[in-house]
């Protein structure tokens, strides 16, 4: 009888695919399921590092689809403080599979959160985009406005997109009591205002991430049957966890979880595949210089390796040089503003040098 192992490819044998390969070259993403040319309409949404990818594919030449563009007398900088640019539409990040689904359930008039608005420093903000707008909403017609406006943007984004690519963040989230409505932040500390009878923490397990994946999946298909859907784990760590254990411990679970999830979702799903974006960072022997100083932030390098691999693996075209997220010199000079998990770090140093 012949052995099971005999004959398997080099990329699965650890001592032909990772032993003396150069690290910086080291590729777990093996194969594609589907293609992207230049004619492919490509939407995405997600966590902090999904932002890096968006920046790299408004650059590559590539179709990147932006439904909600903002308007045209706003500068680069004004756009970017505003929220615009970062990502498919002006929603802001996207961290959980379920706040996902309800944002495609929010947009197709499926799910009507209780909770309309917070108060904020300069004004009122949305809660499901909390810093979009730096000065704030004056009034809750204004904001509603811009919400109503900003949906169409997103069920057109999820209408007409040929692939979309969700980075997935977190597995811990805040969710409203009464109808589970799911915020990227905790409401407090000038965004909102912490109730604990009002909101609930939960942490999303493998078979609750799963399920959010699948309904998803199935409903984006209800309003595109052609879209086919690209999951990949952001590779960030968790700023902060209001789990009793581990920040980094918390944070090998949040992503262990949500690789598992993807997975799952792609075994269910022909539409579906998996990018390897988290193993290119954590599982290359690269971390040192894969990430800053704070051991979170990761480097350019890193986001380079992770888009070498997309565009060697998901597309047939050789990308441009990336110089900024509109693709222009200007927004090649600005900072990346920082994602709403980043205001949570903001928070606790603040408090700590008080104290000091």
């Amino acid at each position: 009888m012949s052995f099971p192992y005999d004959g398997i490819a080099d990329y699965q044998n650890w001592s032909k695919a990772v032993t003396g390969m150069d690290s910086h070259r080291l590729d777990p993403q093996h194969g594609a399921r589907f293609k992207i040319s230049t004619d492919t309409k490509i939407a995405s949404a997600g966590s902090c590092f999904a932002r890096r990818i968006a920046k790299s594919l408004r650059g590559s030449g590539l179709n990147y689809y932006d439904a909600e563009p903002g308007p045209k007398f706003l500068n680069s900088e004004q756009r970017d403080a505003h929220g615009y640019g970062a990502y498919s539409a002006r929603f802001g990040e996207v961290y959980t599979t379920l706040q996902l689904l309800q944002l495609l359930k929010r947009a197709t008039g499926e799910f009507q959160p209780l909770e309309t608005a917070w108060s904020g420093p300069n004004g009122l903000v949305d809660p499901f985009r909390p810093t979009i707008q730096p000065a704030g909403f004056s009034t809750l017609g204004e904001l509603e406005n811009d919400r109503e406006h900003h949906l169409e943007a997103v069920r057109r984004m999820f209408a007409e997109a040929d692939i979309f690519i969700f980075t997935m963040g977190l597995t811990e989230t805040w969710c409203h009591a009464d109808d589970g409505a799911a915020y990227p932040l905790c409401p407090g500390r000038g965004i909102g205002s912490f109730d604990s009878q009002k909101y609930r923490f939960r942490n999303l397990g493998v078979a609750e991430n799963v399920g959010l994946l699948c309904e998803f999946v199935e409903a984006l298909r209800e309003l595109n049957p052609k879209t086919r859907v690209l999951l990949s784990v952001s590779p960030v760590p968790l700023a902060a966890t209001i789990e009793d254990r581990h920040v980094l411990s918390a944070s090998t679970y949040s992503k262990s979880v949500l690789v598992v999830a993807a997975q799952e979702a792609r075994r269910r799903y022909e539409n579906v595949d998996y990018f390897a974006a988290y193993e290119i960072v954590m599982g290359t022997f690269n971390t040192a210089e894969y990430f800053e100083s704070d051991r979170r932030t990761v480097s350019q390098s890193a986001v380079e390796h992770v888009m070498r691999s997309f565009y060697e693996k998901f597309s047939d075209v050789t990308p441009r040089v990336v110089q900024g997220a509109a693709g222009d010199e200007a927004s090649a000079a600005l900072p990346l503003k920082p994602c709403d998990e980043d205001l949570l770090l903001m928070y606790l140093d603040r408090d700590f040098g008080k104290s000091k």
